[in-house]
């Protein structure tokens, strides 16, 4: 009787962490659509890549066509284009290749796993607009996102018997794909109304 009782103290769900596991599935959006039904999303959380590398290559990606992102970071991957680092650019050595770019202190690196985990949470959005049914040739990446997850920690064993830290640094990562909207053509101005005095000086 005592070890029944005690099973059922030491239920699965009845511990506080399964219930933060629980919890911790329902996401939510930092950013939601300003249509939803001509947008697509797509999320990762806990990705084991550098949030640092991470986020400076969503940022070159961010109000880009689908399309063209993809290619830019396929070009990456081939060392053909480079990804910019403007924040995190401490230790970062510097390229020709950031200059095309646009960068003014020439820092960059090619991430490759940062930018597979990219090409692959392009990919997914991409498959939920198609399954909504919307027009990939005219999406584009209205809203990407980088936050630090939970470090990662290990140890690692150093002279004379010390102990350091040594953590990583996943990250999580949302992005929206959204239809470009048609440009609305601005209407025609009224002719502005002269004063009594811009009429005088007209008449004279």
């Amino acid at each position: 009787r005592g070890g029944e009782r005690e099973r059922e103290r030491t239920r699965p769900y009845d511990r506080p962490g399964r219930v933060r596991r629980v919890l911790s599935r329902m996401v939510k959006y930092a950013r939601e659509p300003v249509n939803v039904t001509k947008s697509a999303k797509a999320r990762g959380s806990d990705l084991r890549v550098h949030f640092k590398n991470t986020r400076e290559s969503a940022m070159a990606i961010k109000k880009m066509g689908l399309l063209q992102a993809k290619k830019y970071l396929e070009d990456v991957l081939e060392h053909k284009r480079v990804i910019v680092f403007r924040r995190f650019c401490g230790g970062v050595g510097r390229t020709a290749q950031a200059k095309n770019e646009g960068s003014t202190n020439g820092q960059g690196r090619w991430p490759k796993k940062s930018v597979k985990v990219l090409l692959d949470l392009l990919r997914n959005a991409e498959s939920n607009a198609e399954t909504k049914g919307l027009d990939i040739d005219s999406l584009y990446v209205s809203h990407i996102q980088v936050n630090q997850a939970q470090k990662g920690r290990r140890r690692t064993y150093r002279a004379h018997g010390r102990i350091n830290a040594y953590m990583s640094s996943p990250c999580h990562v949302e992005l929206t794909l959204s239809e470009k909207e048609d440009p609305v053509p601005q209407p025609d101005k009224p002719a502005a109304k002269l004063t009594k005095r811009q009429l005088a000086a007209i008449k004279a």
